[in-house]
């Protein structure tokens, strides 16, 4: 097997089922379109084997090697993301209460040769990411640790249920825990205008079987997904392997930094870029999170 620092990626994408260099064509149009339908129906879609099965191998042993450059930290959380103690009413769903244990790799600490590195700068994958979110640009971030990372969920731990601060996140599982750590979601739970705490309750308290959607993913999947209005986790790891996963985070406008306090929580760390941009964040919606 050849280097991935040596593969094009024509080579690293399964372009004959995904032709990102020529997604005008009838077969990339009809790959846009059928994403598009899917995020606007039930704010997920998975493109398998995105990733050319060949290379899985690959893509787990790169994204095991960096793994354990991971900041490992185990917070008590809602699922706003607000402090545990905010004043809140009786039965507010934000009062319940998860631990959460799942680790980040920073994007400074992730080769630019790796197969995520690598497609997380393509621009031709980037463009394509943007068409089937119907943007007309997306940027990375400017932000030196969150633009790309390798979420880390080890035995015994899960990242437990919450909403996105993005309206869209681009995933991709890169190793299958040994058992759980299943994607799980609640497609359009929530509105910009409108928390639906009472539904977002019954999920919390495990009574939303209704709501929720189980996602079998396997490593080399393309997830593309609207976190912002869907209530999603991934359920407790057991056994003995992690699972591991890449987030390309991109931006509908260029210059894009972290927030010092929510660099800190995943990283452990900050850098002089955020503190220089500290206060400039814009939000776009007046959602509790």
């Amino acid at each position: 097997m050849r280097s991935s620092e040596t593969l094009t990626l024509d080579q690293v994408v399964d372009t004959d089922r995904y032709p990102l260099s020529d997604i005008t064509s009838a077969r990339g149009q009809a790959v846009v379109s059928r994403a598009r339908h899917d995020l606007a129906t039930l704010g997920c879609t998975v493109l398998p084997d995105f990733v050319r099965p060949s290379l899985r191998d690959v893509l787990r042993q790169e994204c095991s090697a960096i793994a354990p450059r991971a900041h490992h930290d185990v917070e008590t959380v809602n699922v706003y993301n607000i402090a545990v103690d905010s004043e809140l009413p009786d039965g507010h769903p934000g009062r319940k209460t998860f631990e959460r244990g799942n680790a980040f790799v920073a994007r400074d600490r992730i080769p630019a040769d790796a197969l995520i590195g690598r497609l997380y700068s393509d621009t031709v994958f980037r463009d394509f990411v943007a068409r089937c979110f119907e943007l007309p640009e997306l940027y990375e971030l400017a932000d030196p640790l969150s633009g790309l990372v390798l979420n880390v969920v080890a035995p015994g731990m899960e990242h437990p249920w919450h909403f996105d601060t993005n309206e869209f996140t681009v995933s991709m599982l890169t190793q299958q825990a040994q058992a759980g750590g299943v994607f799980e979601y609640c497609p359009n739970i929530r509105t910009a205008q409108d928390e639906n705490f009472d539904d977002v309750r019954d999920v919390v308290d495990g009574r939303g079987e209704r709501l929720t959607r189980r996602l079998p993913l396997q490593p080399g999947d393309l997830q593309l997904f609207k976190g912002r209005y869907s209530l999603h986790r991934v359920s407790p790891v057991r056994g003995e392997v992690a699972r591991h996963s890449a987030i390309f985070a991109y931006s509908e406008r260029p210059g894009v930094i972290g927030s010092v306090e929510r660099t800190r929580q995943l990283f452990g760390r900050v850098l002089p870029e955020h503190l220089a941009a500290e206060g400039r964040a814009v939000r776009g919606d007046r959602l509790l999170d």
